[in-house]
């Protein structure tokens, strides 16, 4: 972790004073702890869960319960976290993909994307979730959902992020 003279670089501050009243925020909001020597640790905000094996999604199968791993959701989904954020999805036009309304969805920064990835892109001034496709020079985003068309960049088309990881909760 930085130091305290080193967060006033890192955020344009002036006195250590100041950087310290911005990790005791960090503190109080559960980013950052400081261990028994008053060291600054980062936090996690997700804890391990246990694996406890596989389950049959096909014909059913005896299921046994044994311990297989500790992991982490955070670390299973997210390579660079520097480099990911998450959005909430609204509207149906990637339905067809699995991503409904309500979902969140992990984008990842600083992957090209290739044909066939979903990707984050802002279209002459609109952002939209969609397949990327590529064809020669042309570049079309194409929805997963028969009801909308292929969005065909006029005049911008900015890459926000590739499209890592797709989370739903039930309850």
């Amino acid at each position: 972790m930085p130091s305290y003279s080193e967060v006033c670089d890192m955020f344009g501050l002036r006195s250590k004073n100041a950087a310290f009243k911005r990790i005791t925020a960090l503190i109080k909001a559960g980013f950052l702890e400081k261990d028994a020597k008053g060291k600054i640790l980062p936090r996690r905000k997700t804890r391990p869960l246990h694996m406890l094996g596989f389950i049959q999604a096909g014909f059913p199968s005896p299921a046994e319960e044994e311990l297989q791993d500790v992991m982490s959701l955070e670390e299973y989904l997210i390579q660079d976290p520097k480099a990911t954020f998450i959005l909430k999805v609204e509207g149906d036009s990637m339905i067809d993909a699995g991503i409904h309304p309500g979902d969140l969805v992990i984008v990842q920064k600083g992957i090209t994307p290739k044909p066939g990835d979903i990707v984050v892109a802002r279209v002459d001034n609109e952002w939209t979730l969609k397949y990327f496709d590529k064809t020669g020079r042309r570049i079309v985003l194409r929805a997963a959902n028969k009801k909308y068309p292929p969005v065909i960049p006029e005049k911008e088309l900015i890459i926000a992020g590739v499209v890592i990881a797709d989370v739903r909760k039930y309850k």
